[in-house]
C-alpha cells in the first residue's frame, strides 16, 4: 500500500510525514474505522427497509429463480455490501410480461392521477434523501456529500415530470378540405427497457423512468450489477409512492441475458441506455430486428477550452468541477483541457495547485471530496493511459499513481504537453487524470476539440461575448458550458451528436423520447 521508505498519510486534515511501518498501520486502522462506518451505515438501511436485495417483479420482491446471488462490494474498502439476486433471462420475461399487462391500466390514467403519483415519489426520495445518499456511497464510492447532491438531482427528474405529465399537448392542423378536421395526439410508446449505468445510480435512472411514467408508459430498469442497491431503494420508494404493480420492474444480474430478453421482446416497444459507445453500437444493433425506438446517451471527450483573455479563477474552478466530478468519473468530465498559450504555463500551475488541495478518502469520511475508482479495472485503465501518455512525452505534473489509501484510491492527476496522438486525448479516461493540452488560434481549438467520435458535453473559458458564440456555435456537442462547469439540470436537454448518442433526456424534449405521434382525419364533417 505504501511504496519507498516514507509515505503522505491524511490525518484529520493534515499531512505528517511518517515511517512505511507507521504509515501502514495508521492506513490498516483508518480502513478497519472505515469498514465500521459502512458497516453501522449497512444495518441502518436495512432496518428502515431500504436495503433491499430482491429484485421487483409485478409489485413483488423476488429472489432470483435460481436462487444465484451476486455480490455488491464497497469500492473504498473491499467489503460486500449485500448480496443481491442474480437474474437473467426468466425473470426478465416476467418482468416484461408484467410490465405490458400494467401499461393499458396506467396508461389510461389522467394526466392528472400520475402526477400525483410522481409527486408523492419526489417527495419520499427527498424525505429519504441522507439514507439513499448514504447507500450511494457505499456502493459506488463518491464522497457523501456529493453522494446527497445526487439524491437532489435525481429526484428533480421525478418532480419535474410529475409536472411535465399534465404538457403532453397535440395540435389541430388547418385542413386541406373543407369536410375534414386534422387531429395530432401524443400517446405512451408502450413498454420501455431502462439500461443505467454505475457512476449515477439514481439520477440515471429517474432521469429515465421519470418522463417514461409521466408519459404512461410501463418501464424494466436494468440497472449496473455493480450498484443495484440504490436502484432497488428507489423502487421501494416508488411501491410507497402507489406506483401500481407492474408499472416499474427491476431486474439485474446476469447483463447478456437481461439485455437479450429486451432487446429481443416484441412486447419492449422502446430501449433507453446510458453507457459505453461500444455497447450502446451492440443495443442499437440489436433493436433493429423489432424496430424499437433507441434513445442512447455514451461516451464522451469532453474538451475544456481555457482562451488567453479567461478569467483565471473562474476557468480554474470550473475546469475543476467539469474533471474530478465523481472522481473523474462521469460522461461529460472534461477529458482534455485545452489551454491557449499564452497562459498554458501559469494556468498549469495554479490549475495544479487546487487539484493538489482535493482530500481523497472514504466518501463517509469528512472532508473527503474524491472518492475511490469503482474497481479495478477502471484503475488498471487509468494507468495504462497514464504510461501510454509518458511514453510519448507528456510529463506529469502532480499525481500520476495509484494512492497510498490502496484498493482502488488514485492520486488526483495533472499531467502537460499532452498531445494528440496519445489515448488520454482519443478516448475517455474516466478517471481523475487532467491532460493539458498547448493550442495557439481559436481556429485550432476548434480542430483539436472537434477532432473526435464523440460529441458530449464541452466547456469554454473566455471573457469575450463575441468569441463564446463563435466558437460554441462551431463546437460539434450537445452540450456546452460557457464559464461554468457544472452544467447539467433537469430543465435542460441533456444528450450528444455523432457518436455520442441519439435523443435527449430532461427537460420537455425528454418527454418526446417516450411518446408516439398519431394523425387522425376526421372525414365527411360538413354533414348536418
Amino acid at each position: 500500500m505504501v511504496i519507498g521508505a516514507a509515505a503522505r498519510v491524511a490525518i484529520g486534515g493534515c499531512r505528517k510525514l511518517v515511517s512505511s511501518h507507521t504509515s501502514l498501520l495508521l492506513v490498516s486502522s483508518q480502513c478497519r474505522q472505515m469498514s465500521m462506518d459502512a458497516q453501522s451505515v449497512s444495518e441502518k438501511l436495512r432496518s428502515c427497509g431500504l436495503l433491499r436485495t430482491q429484485g421487483l417483479i409485478g409489485g413483488k420482491w423476488i429472489d432470483s429463480y435460481d436462487k444465484k446471488t451476486i455480490k455488491v462490494n464497497n469500492p473504498a474498502t473491499g467489503e460486500t455490501v449485500a448480496d443481491v439476486a442474480c437474474m437473467g433471462t426468466n425473470e426478465t420475461n416476467d418482468a416484461i410480461a408484467s410490465s405490458y399487462e400494467a401499461f393499458p391500466s396506467w396508461s389510461k390514467l389522467t394526466a392528472g392521477e400520475r402526477s400525483k403519483v410522481l409527486r408523492k415519489w419526489y417527495d419520499l426520495l427527498i424525505a429519504h434523501k441522507e439514507e439513499l445518499g448514504q447507500l450511494i456511497t457505499l456502493e459506488q464510492g463518491k464522497p457523501l456529500k456529493e453522494a446527497i447532491g445526487e439524491v437532489a438531482y435525481g429526484a428533480s427528474f421525478i418532480e419535474y415530470y410529475a409536472e411535465e405529465a399534465k404538457r403532453i399537448y397535440g395540435d389541430i392542423i388547418p385542413p386541406n378540405l373543407s369536410d375534414r378536421r386534422l387531429l395530432v395526439l401524443k400517446q405512451p410508446i408502450g413498454v420501455v427497457g431502462a439500461i443505467t449505468p454505475w457512476n449515477f445510480p439514481l439520477a440515471m435512472i429517474t432521469r429515465k423512468v421519470g418522463p417514461a411514467l409521466a408519459s404512461g408508459c410501463t418501464v424494466v430498469v436494468k440497472p449496473s450489477e455493480l450498484t443495484p442497491l440504490t436502484a432497488l431503494a428507489a423502487a421501494e420508494l416508488a411501491l410507497q409512492a402507489g406506483v401500481p404493480p407492474g408499472a416499474l420492474n427491476v431486474v439485474m444480474g446476469n447483463a447478456p441475458e437481461i439485455g437479450d430478453a429486451l432487446l429481443t421482446s416484441p412486447q419492449v416497444r422502446k430501449i433507453t441506455f446510458t453507457g459505453s459507445t461500444a455497447v450502446g453500437k451492440k443495443l442499437m444493433a440489436a433493436a433493429a430486428p423489432t424496430v424499437k425506438k433507441v434513445s442512447l446517451e455514451l461516451g464522451g471527450n469532453a474538451p475544456s477550452i481555457v482562451f488567453d483573455d479567461a478569467d483565471l479563477d473562474v476557468a480554474i474552478k470550473g475546469t475543476l468541477a467539469a474533471k474530478f466530478r465523481n472522481s473523474g468519473q462521469t460522461c461529460v468530465c472534461a477529458n482534455r483541457v485545452l489551454v491557449q498559450d499564452g497562459i498554458y504555463d501559469k494556468f498549469a500551475e495554479a490549475f495544479s495547485e487546487a487539484v493538489q488541495k482535493l482530500e481523497v478518502g472514504d466518501g463517509f469520511k469528512e472532508g473527503t471530496t474524491q472518492g475511490p475508482l469503482i474497481n479495478d479495472a477502471a484503475v488498471q485503465k487509468v494507468e495504462s493511459f497514464v504510461e501510454d501518455a509518458v511514453s510519448k512525452g507528456a510529463k506529469i505534473i502532480l499525481g500520476g499513481k495509484r494512492h497510498s489509501l490502496g484498493m482502488t484510491f488514485y492520486e488526483p492527476t495533472v499531467i502537460r504537453d499532452v498531445s494528440s496522438n496519445m489515448l488520454m486525448s482519443k478516448e475517455e479516461i474516466f478517471g481523475p487524470v487532467a491532460p493539458l493540452i498547448r493550442f495557439k488560434t481559436e481556429e485550432d481549438a476548434i480542430r483539436i476539440a472537434n477532432d473526435t467520435i464523440a460529441g458530449l458535453a464541452a466547456y469554454i473559458f473566455t471573457n469575450s461575448v463575441q468569441r463564446s458564440w463563435r466558437v460554441f456555435e462551431a463546437l460539434e456537442y450537445g452540450l456546452v458550458g460557457v464559464n461554468e462547469g457544472l452544467i447539467s439540470t433537469e430543465v435542460a436537454p441533456f444528450g450528444g451528436v455523432k457518436q455520442s448518442g441519439l435523443g435527449r433526456e430532461g427537460s420537455k424534449y425528454g418527454m418526446d423520447e417516450y411518446l408516439e405521434i398519431k394523425y387522425v382525419c376526421l372525414g365527411d364533417m360538413n354533414r348536418h
